[in-house]
């Protein structure tokens, strides 16, 4: 399987590993279908800009490198420019992905999502645009399979 450097770069030398203590927001989703689980760490500040973001992936190179890359992407950011970092924008930046490894920069969508889910539930807001992430498969049709996970034990 042919990775771009960028890729190589990001799962050797991973940018943002780790856990944000008292985090503003906390996402984990998983993939069962292949075993990936990845948990965001989110720390937003009173205007809405993400301080640091953190993450801690159980997968594959992919999964490590798109993780690494969705959370360098959206650290500086306003919740409502992280919420635009698509799997597209994750693959751009990471110059390509092998088309079996597509689903991973879903799952790094999905994260962000699923943390900033966390955030608004917490703060008791709305987020323009956000919709609830999927928390079981069959509760809707999931092109990617992918499913929120509160242990990832529960895989």
């Amino acid at each position: 399987m042919d990775y771009s450097e960028k890729v190589m770069d990001h799962f050797t030398n991973p940018r943002n590993v780790g856990e944000i203590p008292n985090c503003s927001a906390c996402g984990t989703v998983g993939n069962a279908v292949c075993g990936d689980i990845m948990r965001i760490y989110l720390d937003i500040d009173d205007d809405g800009v993400i301080r640091d973001a953190k993450f801690k992936t159980f997968g594959c190179g992919a999964a490590i490198a798109t993780s690494s890359m969705a959370t360098t992407l959206i650290k500086g950011k306003t919740i409502q420019q992280a919420l635009e970092v698509t799997n597209k924008a994750v693959m751009e930046a990471l110059d390509g992905l092998p088309p079996v490894k597509v689903h991973c920069s879903l799952l790094a969508e999905e994260g962000i999502h699923a943390a900033l889910w966390d955030y608004a539930e917490k703060k008791g807001i709305k987020i323009e645009g956000l919709e609830k992430p999927v928390s079981d498969i069959s509760e809707k049709e999931h092109a990617h399979n992918v499913e929120i996970v509160d242990d990832p034990e529960d895989l």
